[in-house]
């Protein structure tokens, strides 16, 4: 059997976004992925160049000022954004691009030209607000392409699902009274950037649609598999996406300088299969997932080839049915239950 096209989204111009010496966002975090799969190709696969967003595509999530802000560091070696988060000559460029790349990845599935997409881009963008740059993050491009899916194609149930280690603040505010967008984050809480608790559900028609599984640090691959299997999967079968859209962050590898987590390349692939899951069953080819955070080179490996093998695999793997999670995990998945339960039949 055949394997899936999958559209691979990958440039040279990621590289070259460079915020600084000793950064924890740097180009190696990326090129080891890049490396990898040179090495070691995998079938399925179809490279394909990112091309830019628009500025009415930025405009969606982002404010003009914004916008104008960074456009204006095109061609300056450094400009400092925000404490964490800084630009060089071609970051502009680079974070037009990874938007633009999720954009026409889901334009891709959404025309049936591919069976799934992964953006491996630079810089990221869950953190990104709608004024303001934020924790390595210029421009917001899960938000972006959800905004795009919704208003140019008029999609009603898009899921964004963000398992990176830090909540995704930018990417929660962009639709937080929003029933469009059902947003998913686990993360390691108290962490950064400080948001993410259980009762951070959303406002007004949008209550009920943000949904948050804040960590303690030590979460390992069952823990992992049961939150989403117990919380977030009852909440998808209600739901029934239209497109689902993955803010990929590994830095929840056991190995990450940052995360303090305990993912192993199993767990990465257990997670990525449920994802699959989904699809398969409300959106099947509607799988559009687009890098985050990672810090450790071999974890973004480890990840994004766990991710790939499952999108290009002709069929879904089987999933466990309950995975033996650890007390503090089943405690979250509680909790969240309860917050979530006046919104959710299936809770």
């Amino acid at each position: 059997m055949s394997p899936s096209k999958i559209h691979l989204y990958r440039d040279d111009l990621f590289l070259d976004h460079d915020p600084g010496p000793g950064h924890p966002e740097n180009a190696a975090r990326l090129s080891a992925v890049y490396t990898d799969l040179d090495l070691a190709p995998m079938a399925g696969l179809v490279n394909c160049k990112p091309a830019a967003a628009s500025e009415s595509d930025i405009l969606r999530v982002h404010d003009p000022l914004y916008f104008r802000a960074v456009s204006r560091t095109e061609g300056r070696a450094h400009v400092q954004l925000d404490p964490d988060t800084a630009t060089s000559q071609r970051s502009f460029e680079a974070a037009l691009a990874s938007a633009g790349a999720v954009v026409d990845g889901c334009r891709a599935v959404l025309g049936k030209e591919a069976q799934g997409a992964f953006i491996l881009g630079r810089p990221p963008g869950h953190h990104a607000e709608k004024t303001s740059a934020m924790g390595f993050c210029l421009f917001n491009n899960a938000a972006v392409a959800a905004a795009w899916a919704k208003e140019e194609v008029g999609l009603s149930r898009i899921l964004i699902l963000d398992p990176d280690v830090h909540h995704g603040n930018g990417t929660q505010h962009s639709f937080y009274r929003d029933p469009n967008v059902l947003y998913v984050s686990s993360h390691r809480f108290p962490f950064f950037p400080g948001s993410g608790w259980f009762d951070e559900i959303g406002e007004e028609k949008g209550a009920g649609f943000t949904v948050n599984l804040p960590l303690p640090p030590g979460q390992e691959d069952d823990d992992f598999l049961y939150l989403y299997q117990e919380v977030v999967d009852p909440i998808v079968q209600n739901f029934e996406p239209e497109l689902i859209l993955v803010s990929a962050g590994f830095d929840i590898w056991h190995r990450d300088p940052l995360g303090g987590m305990g993912m192993q390349a199993a767990g990465f692939r257990r997670l990525f299969a449920l994802f699959r899951s989904w699809a398969d069953r409300f959106c099947p080819g509607r799988l559009v997932c687009t890098l985050e955070g990672g810090y450790d080179p071999a974890g973004n490996q480890a990840g994004v080839r766990a991710a790939l093998e499952v999108m290009t695999a002709k069929e879904a793997e089987a999933l466990e049915p309950e995975p033996p999670a650890g007390a503090r995990a089943r405690e979250v998945a509680s909790r969240a239950r309860q917050c979530l339960a006046p919104f959710w039949p299936s809770l």
